[in-house]
């Protein structure tokens, strides 16, 4: 197939790009600076310049592609607090590309998160059959899952908190990270109990590639590995590394540490992927977040 990506020169996309040419797939990525179109072009891919507003290009990507991974969102808006805008840029995408490929049967495969499945106020483990009426980011999840009557083989992938890896600078680990370095203590909220699904970046980009591949339409998947790690022992781990304490972060104090990750550091969303792995014959292979953060490369520096 040849794919057009969104958010193929970043965190997940830099995995994926290799993984959609392994398996012989064509790639074109989406760049909006000459840095990230280098670095598609050093990988093998093809690119075509734009960003994320730029709607008519992104319909062109689309309509001459015979299949889209949708992987970009606007984080810059997201980490200044501004969640109405990023999200509503992109329903507006999603929506580009439903015009798009109306009535083609190719596949589009977009991302959202289990984080979303908090609203629901759940007591148990989130499954993939677990849906949210509408909210920030839950809009372009459900327009997703409704292009499967437009003729679109839909699908979109739920993404954990943390995508784990080498590749992972600026995620919610890192961040993490970097707030202990600058408080002089690793924190987390209350008694720390509260849990986190994860996935490897390379698990999660061969999942990407199997929707594309063959997930059915209207599918919603979870790229789980571990399905709930405890915020206190990733905030032990860290610690450990950084040598300094671990402690609980008074609620007055909360914002001042965690900084844009308030919002998700007491976020419970324990989330399986068994259905997922069941439908597409797909299983996380890689280290788990603990062993990932214990190998130590999320903690050198220059």
């Amino acid at each position: 197939m040849r794919v057009f990506v969104t958010g193929a020169s970043g965190h997940v996309g830099s995995a994926l790009v290799p993984e959609l040419l392994a398996a012989g797939h064509e790639v074109v990525g989406l760049a909006r600076s000459d840095a990230s179109a280098a670095k598609l072009t050093t990988a093998g891919a093809g690119v075509r310049r734009g960003d994320l507003r730029d709607l008519d290009v992104l319909r062109e990507a689309a309509a001459e592609s015979d299949g889209v991974v949708h992987l970009a969102f606007d984080h810059e808006a997201m980490v200044a607090g501004d969640l109405a805008s990023a999200g509503d840029t992109d329903l507006a995408v999603v929506r580009a590309f439903g015009d798009a490929l109306d009535g083609t049967g190719k596949p589009l495969v977009v991302t959202s998160g289990t984080g979303i499945l908090v609203a629901l106020g759940l007591d148990r483990t989130a499954t993939e059959e677990d849906v949210v009426p509408g909210g920030y980011r839950i809009d372009s999840e459900n327009e997703v899952i409704g292009f499967a009557d437009r003729g679109i083989r839909s699908s979109v992938v739920r993404l954990p908190p943390s995508v784990h890896g080498p590749a992972d600078k600026h995620g919610f680990v890192p961040t993490l990270i970097a707030s202990a370095r600058k408080a002089g203590r690793s924190g987390y909220l209350g008694d720390g109990a509260n849990r986190w699904p994860a996935v490897h970046t390379v698990d999660a980009a061969r999942l990407y590639r199997l929707a594309l591949e063959k997930a059915p339409a209207g599918s919603r998947l979870h790229a789980v590995g571990d399905e709930g790690v405890p915020l206190r022992e990733i905030a032990e781990v860290i610690g450990r590394h950084l040598d300094v304490p671990v402690q609980s972060v008074p609620q007055e104090q909360a914002a001042a540490h965690f900084g844009f990750l308030v919002r998700f550091a007491g976020m419970d969303n324990p989330a399986s992927g068994v259905r997922t792995q069941q439908l597409l014959d797909w299983k996380p292979e890689r280290p788990g977040l603990l062993a990932d953060l214990d190998d130590g490369h999320y903690f050198e520096t220059a």
